[in-house]
């Protein structure tokens, strides 16, 4: 007995174990292998596997093993159907020939099999998705991998099953080829945010609460991460969507990273004359002691210039995130105002000094006024006619 050709190799030592058996009994053999096979895999092997990696601490070698379960025990257990159809001995004993027995048996069992590892192919990365979409803003951007490998695995598994059924797809590639760039024009916007997006997430710019300042000015808190924009809520409370596209070609600054804390930077001017040790001393005291200030790295004052009317001054500290900036140069500026106002320490501010002089009534007229009074009656009329 002997099989078709184009046969795997892996099938060789079938014919030898058939070989000497009528058409029923090779069929019965078969088909019990492959049953038999199929019920130890399932009874045996896969809760074995399954007992194994539940004593795992990772979720994911329990996704693989569930979801492999199917594709498994569907193969083995239509191995036997497949082979069926080519061993040359068992066609020949049917009324059918051999093309029919593998349209109707042959091709589908193998269309069963591709179905069922797609599916599960599917699965396994769903469901990984689901499991690490949820431990940090770091996998935010996950759920569209997801959606990305499902087409790509139901695209791949349809042209496996054009293939096996030996439909020429040529055509079909050629008039999908039009259609993409059909497609592409039509929505090239919508496929420039898809990719911008794919790019802002692997250079890891921001990630969902991170606080974030565009180049046009709008500064606010990422709260989602889509595949065409991505939203911020500004301090008012406004929700602010921004292309991809627009972002990945933009300046963003991440107040956010590397750390979530944030530099404050408080200009403060004194007059001239001031003990500026005991000023500097007084601030820093001032700065230590608001909650709403780091106690790590310690606040700082630094003397940037000579002014025009005052000493300038610059405090240097450290809040926890960079929506509490605003808050704190609140509270310090308010205690450290109150606190130099106790101190009598001067905060200067621009200021002009006007001096008026008294006419003095001895001296001559200006030559403007004596022209004005000796110039002939009617002149004043002459001028505003123009004469």
């Amino acid at each position: 007995m002997t099989l078709n050709r184009g046969r795997s190799p892996v099938l060789d030592p079938l014919p030898q174990l058939l070989d000497g058996l009528p058409a029923w009994q090779a069929t019965v053999a078969l088909l019990v292998l492959s049953i038999g096979a199929a019920v130890l895999l399932e009874f045996v092997g896969i809760r074995f596997a399954l007992r194994f990696v539940s004593r795992t601490e990772t979720t994911f070698d329990n996704i693989v093993v569930s979801e492999l379960r199917l594709p498994l025990v569907v193969t083995v257990g239509l191995a036997g159907i497949y082979l069926l159809t080519q061993v040359s001995s068992i066609a020949e004993s049917t009324l059918v020939t051999q093309t029919t027995l593998d349209t109707f048996f042959g091709r589908p069992s193998l269309s069963v099999i591709v179905l069922a590892w797609a599916w599960a192919l599917n699965q396994i990365v769903n469901r990984a998705v689901e499991e690490v979409k949820d431990r940090g803003q770091r996998f935010d951007f996950a759920p569209v991998f997801s959606n990305v490998w499902t087409i790509v695995v139901t695209v791949g598994a349809l042209a496996a099953l054009l293939r096996l059924w030996n439909v020429d797809i040529t055509p079909l590639l050629g008039a999908a080829g039009i259609a993409g760039v059909a497609v592409g024009f039509a929505a090239k916007d919508t496929v420039a945010n898809f990719f911008g997006g794919i790019a802002l997430y692997f250079d890891d710019t921001y990630k969902i609460g991170d606080y974030v300042v565009l180049d046009s000015g709008e500064a606010g808190t990422v709260v989602k991460v889509g595949v065409r924009s991505t939203t911020i809520m500004t301090r008012d409370e406004v929700l602010v969507t921004v292309p991809n596209s627009l972002l990945n070609a933009a300046r963003i600054t991440n107040e956010s990273a590397p750390t979530r804390r944030k530099r404050v930077r408080l200009p403060i001017g004194v007059a001239y004359g001031t003990d500026v040790d005991e000023f500097e001393t007084l601030v820093l005291e001032v700065a230590e002691a608001e909650t709403l200030v780091l106690d790590s790295p310690k606040p700082r004052m630094r003397f940037r210039s000579f002014g025009p009317s005052a000493l300038e001054y610059e405090l240097l500290c450290w809040v926890r995130s960079p929506t509490r900036a605003a808050k704190a140069k609140h509270a310090l500026n308010r205690t450290i105002y109150k606190a130099l106002d106790e101190q009598d320490i001067e905060i200067p501010y621009p200021k002009q000094d006007v001096y008026m002089h008294a006419a003095d009534t001895d001296s001559p007229p200006p030559e403007d006024a004596t022209a004005a009074e000796t110039a002939p009656a009617g002149a004043d009329d002459d001028r505003a006619r123009g004469r």
